[in-house]
C-alpha cells in the first residue's frame, strides 16, 4: 500500500518548482511589455467654430408710380424780322392855334341917352305849409287780467287711522293720576288740519269733566301733526275727531 501522507521534502520540492514558475512566468511577461511598441495616440487640435450673422433684409416696396404729369401746350413762336436800318420816329409837330383877338367895338361917338332904371318891386313867394299828419300812437296791449285767487278748499271730513288720514306725529298726552281723580276718565276732541297736516285748531267735543286734565290734551294735540290728506292726487284740508280713553 501506498503512502497517502507526503513528506516534507517532496512538499520542499513541489514548493520550490511553483516558486520557480511563478518567477519565470513574471520575467516572461515584462519581456513581453518590453518588447511590444508603445501606442501612439494622436492629438486632435480643436479648431473653434466660427459663425457669421446674416440679417436677410426684406426686399424694398416698390415706389408708386408718380402721375403723369399733362403735356404742356407749346408755345407759339414769333417770327420777329430784323431790321438793319430802322426808319427814324416822327417827329413830334405841336400845332400851335392862331387865336384871333376880338376885334373891339367901335365907339360910337355919337352920344346915347342913359337908360333909366326900372325899378321891379320884390316878388315874394308864398308857399302853403300843410301840417304833416302825424301817426297816431299805437294802443297799449291790453294788461293780462290778474289770476284768480284760488278758491279756499272746504275741509274734508275723514277719520283717522285706516283709510282715513294718518299720524305723522301722534300726540303723546302727559297726565298724573291725582289729575284722573280717582276714577277713568275719557275725552274727545275735533281737530283740523290744512294740506299740509298742520293742526290748525282743537276743539273739545266731550269734556272729561277736568278742565285741567281738558288743556293737558289739547297741548299735546297741537304739538302733534298729519300727514297730507290726498285724494287723486290732490291735497286737502281735513277735520276728524279723535278721543282719549284716560285710565
Amino acid at each position: 500500500m501506498l503512502n497517502s501522507n507526503p513528506s516534507p521534502k517532496n512538499m520542499k520540492i513541489k514548493a520550490g518548482v511553483a516558486f520557480t514558475a511563478v518567477v519565470v512566468g513574471h520575467i516572461a511577461v515584462l519581456w513581453a511589455l518590453g518588447q511590444m511598441k508603445p501606442h501612439e495616440v494622436k492629438t486632435v487640435k480643436k479648431v473653434p467654430i466660427q459663425a457669421h450673422f446674416v440679417k436677410i433684409q426684406q426686399p424694398p416696396k416698390p415706389l408708386p408710380p408718380k402721375p403723369k404729369e399733362p403735356p404742356k401746350p407749346k408755345k407759339e413762336v414769333k417770327e420777329v424780322k430784323i431790321v438793319k436800318n430802322p426808319p427814324p420816329p416822327p417827329k413830334k409837330v405841336e400845332k400851335v392855334q392862331q387865336v384871333k383877338k376880338a376885334e373891339q367895338p367901335k365907339r360910337e361917338v355919337q352920344q346915347v341917352e342913359k337908360p333909366q332904371p326900372v325899378i321891379v318891386p320884390p316878388v315874394v313867394s308864398t308857399v302853403e305849409t300843410k301840417p304833416v299828419p302825424q301817426p297816431e300812437p299805437a294802443p297799449a296791449p291790453p294788461q293780462p287780467a290778474p289770476a284768480a285767487e284760488p278758491a279756499e278748499k272746504t275741509p274734508k271730513s275723514v277719520s283717522i287711522g285706516g283709510s282715513g288720514v294718518q299720524w305723522s306725529l301722534s300726540p303723546k298726552p302727559s297726565y298724573e293720576q291725582s289729575d284722573l281723580r280717582g276714577s277713568p276718565r275719557s275725552i274727545v276732541v275735533l281737530i283740523e288740519a290744512d294740506e299740509k297736516g298742520k293742526i290748525i285748531s282743537v276743539v273739545v267735543v266731550k269734556s272729561s269733566g277736568i278742565p285741567a286734565l281738558d288743556q293737558k290734551i289739547l297741548r299735546a294735540v297741537r304739538g302733534a301733526k298729519f300727514k297730507p290728506y290726498m285724494e287723486n292726487g290732490v291735497a286737502y284740508p281735513i277735520k276728524a275727531q279723535q278721543p282719549f280713553d284716560l285710565s
